[in-house]
Parts: C-alpha cells; sequence; structure tokens
C-alpha cells in the first residue's frame, strides 16, 4: 500500500519509533481472491478490482494490477467494517466516553469492543448471519437493523476504497457470507447504485452455496463470488519462497557453502 493509505494522521514519532500504522489482514485470502478472480473474467492480475472477504471478520480490500493499494483493516483487525462480534470503525473518542461516564477501563472497552459489539452487539441476539436474516424474517427488529448496518457500512467500505483505483474492473466476494449469502450480496450491491454493478438476481440467487460463478447481468463492472483458499495460497507462496532460496544457494560459490 501506498504511504498515504497505510499512515494515520498520528504524530511521525508514533510511525517512525514505533510502528504505528494501517497493515491490514486477511492478505492471503484477498490474494487468493483476485488472482483467481481476474483470471476468470479475463485480466490475469490487471486491472482494478474490490474484494469483501465477509465472515465472523469481515475486510474489504482495493487491487490494483495484483497489488493491493488500501484495504479496510488498520493496525488490528478492530478497524474496519461491521464484523460479527467486532465493532469496526467507531469514533475513537467512545474510549474517553466510557472511561467518563461508565467507569470502564482500557481492557473492559477492549473485550466491548472485539467481543460483545458487531452483528452480536446491535441484534443482541447472535454473531451468525443465518441466525439474523431467519430472526429477521420473522420479523425480530434488532436482527434486520444489524444485517442493514453491516450491509451499509460494506458498501461505504467498498465505496471508499474505490478512491484508490484508476477504474473498477469488478467486486468479488468471498469468506462464508459472501460466499453463501445471496441475500448480503444482493443488499450490499443496492447501495452502490452510481457504481454501474448491474446484479443479475437469477444467477446470484441460482448459484450453488460454494461454488465460485459470476453473479452479474452482463454489463457493468464484473461480480463474482469466489471461494477463497488461503491454505492453499499459502502453499504456493512457500513453494515460491523455497525456491527462491534454492536459487539463490545455487549461485553462491562452493567455498561460501561449504563455510556457512
Amino acid at each position: 500500500m501506498p504511504a498515504h493509505a497505510y499512515r494515520y494522521a498520528l504524530p511521525k514519532f508514533l510511525y517512525t519509533q514505533h510502528n504505528v500504522r494501517r497493515y491490514g489482514f486477511h492478505g492471503t485470502s484477498h490474494a487468493y481472491v483476485s488472482e483467481r478472480g481476474s483470471e476468470l473474467a479475463g485480466s490475469y492480475k490487471h486491472g482494478g478490482w474490490l474484494t469483501a472477504h465477509l465472515g465472523n471478520g469481515s475486510s474489504t480490500c482495493a487491487i490494483w494490477n495484483g497489488q493491493s493499494v488500501d484495504t479496510s483493516m488498520g493496525l488490528t483487525p478492530l478497524e474496519g467494517v461491521v464484523m460479527g462480534t467486532r465493532s469496526g470503525d467507531v469514533d475513537p473518542s467512545i474510549h474517553s466516553f466510557l472511561a467518563s461516564n461508565l467507569g470502564w477501563d482500557i481492557y473492559k472497552i477492549d473485550k466491548m469492543l472485539n467481543s460483545e459489539s458487531g452483528l452480536l452487539g446491535l441484534s443482541d441476539l447472535s454473531n451468525d448471519m443465518r441466525t439474523l436474516i431467519e430472526a429477521s424474517e420473522q420479523g425480530n427488529e434488532d436482527a434486520t437493523l444489524a444485517i442493514e448496518v453491516f450491509c451499509y457500512r460494506l458498501a461505504k467500505s467498498l465505496a471508499a476504497l474505490s478512491c484508490g483505483l484508476p477504474r473498477i474492473d469488478g467486486l468479488f466476494f468471498t469468506g462464508g457470507i459472501g460466499e453463501n449469502s445471496a441475500y448480503i450480496r444482493e443488499k450490499t450491491i443496492a447501495y452502490l447504485p452510481h457504481f454501474g454493478f448491474n446484479l443479475s438476481k437469477e444467477q446470484n440467487d441460482g448459484l450453488k452455496r460454494g461454488t465460485e460463478g459470476r453473479i452479474d447481468a452482463g454489463t457493468g463492472p464484473q461480480i463474482w463470488v469466489i471461494p477463497t483458499d488461503e491454505e492453499g495460497r499459502i502453499a504456493k507462496e512457500t513453494v515460491h519462497v523455497v525456491e527462491h532460496e534454492v536459487q539463490q544457494a545455487a549461485k553462491k560459490p562452493e567455498s561460501d557453502i561449504a563455510t556457512a
């Protein structure tokens, strides 16, 4: 990521002396999905893509020509979109507000933001999207609101990340929710009409769970569902590193190898 994407607007010494910056997470998933998706789209490792890894932990990423240019998570996985039990983005002053008004210490606040918030906190029911969708269909207003906040914040994140791309060629959904919930995909796309996405309801609803497939109507940026393979990606990267080490060792003079 470029510096203007990973630096926080904090005193410089926090970055130079303590490495306080945005790092992002789910990197292997975003890398695999963007590579596989761009291959299916006929532009392998080229173009501008948005990826949405949606599960109990969720994040989004903007990728240009195979390289991440921005992402939703930051110094920790707490930053970004709404998740199963994580709040995602909140006003940082909530810490001082809760400490001053409720007497909470930093550990209690941290636990609340990481383990008691997100879908669980909003719904006061569950961190499982399947449970919330079922409850919403039965008239549970808190579950309905949790779903709406999740989709709105997700769309808002994707829209913000698009600023880092010269153009948008498509959007890839992955992760447990992204791969399996046509309902969440549809609601999220509905918040992005100005991007020109044209979701095919038939393709979206008809895609078998856990399979990859294109779900747009053939016009506008492409929309794909790509099951992630983080283990496969890690294995591929491991092979690459080992092969590089072997090649480097082969270039060394025998005398260097003997004394190593």
